[in-house]
């Protein structure tokens, strides 16, 4: 069984991924701030989940919406 490169992303990459997904410009992103209360939902997490594994971090639902800030999920990414 083989397993995907592991990589990293930037934080840069996270925020500008996260601003795309909501809408948003990366500006107006606070990264201590509750996504789900930005207006995140399960089927935008998992449009980032798709979009994060296409990049080679293995990374899944759960690990995101367990706690759902920008700074959470730069260390989840960063771990991987």
């Amino acid at each position: 069984m083989s397993s995907a490169p592991k990589t990293a992303l930037s934080r840069g990459r996270i925020r500008e991924d996260v601003a795309d997904i909501l809408g948003v410009p990366v500006a107006e992103l606070d990264d201590s701030a509750n996504l789900l209360d930005e207006g995140m939902d399960s089927v935008r997490v998992m449009a980032l989940v798709e979009r994060w594994r296409t990049a080679g971090v293995a990374v899944d639902l759960v690990d995101l919406v367990g706690e759902p800030t920008l700074d959470a999920w730069f260390d989840v990414t960063a771990a991987r």
